[in-house]
């Protein structure tokens, strides 16, 4: 899949992600990129050990050097965002079931959500990996309320079974830090470490 505005540049700048949200997020900031999702699915054991944030930035590393290693030429970036709540990660729901247990118990509590960012230049094989931090406190959903978003869809692949952007945050109470980091690419990280490696906007 390619973004319409991508570059071939001696700049080329890859997406190692098919999140739309992550996709979206670029675009509106104003690059030029490829999307190319990594071909291998994250291990289950192994990148899941550590803190949350050590977590995150290993998945997302992961996600950076199996396309870098398909794409020598070009600059990738690779993100995981993960849930946490007094340690215990909560990731993507397995089923309707599982993103109602994940909901009530996250609904009742601030939890920090974490997204994990890699760049990697496949040419020179320099990287940076880092990591931003937001907290939520989310407003308790009534049952129906609940019974309507796990009716909805809404929660699937996503971290912690919800997007903030989902029903214009009418289930979050509060949010200390970057909004952007809880859909999924935390703005200023993100552009900060781009320029690093000398992608910048371009529209």
């Amino acid at each position: 899949m390619k973004n319409e505005n991508a570059t071939h540049s001696n700049n080329r700048f890859i997406l190692a992600s098919a999140s739309p949200r992550r996709r979206g997020l670029l675009a509106e900031w104003g690059f030029s990129f490829d999307v190319v999702p990594s071909p291998v699915d994250e291990p289950d054991a192994g990148l899941q050990e550590g803190s949350p944030a050590e977590v995150a930035k290993a998945l997302a590393e992961f996600k950076a050097d199996e396309v870098a290693r398909m794409h020598p030429d070009a600059i990738v970036l690779g993100a995981d965002t993960v849930v946490a709540l007094d340690g215990t990660l909560y990731g993507k729901a397995e089923d309707a079931d599982d993103a109602r247990r994940i909901l009530s118990t996250l609904m009742h509590h601030t939890h920090e959500v974490i997204t994990g960012v890699a760049i990697i230049d496949g040419r020179s094989g320099r990287r940076e990996v880092a990591a931003d931090e937001s907290l939520i406190t989310m407003t308790p959903m009534t049952p129906s309320q609940l019974d309507a978003y796990i009716e909805s869809g809404l929660w699937q692949g996503k971290a912690g079974a919800y997007g903030v952007q989902d029903h214009d945050d009418q289930f979050v109470k509060q949010l200390d830090g970057s909004f952007t980091n809880v859909v999924g690419l935390p703005r200023d990280l993100v552009n900060s470490m781009l320029a690093n490696f000398g992608i910048e906007p371009t529209l």
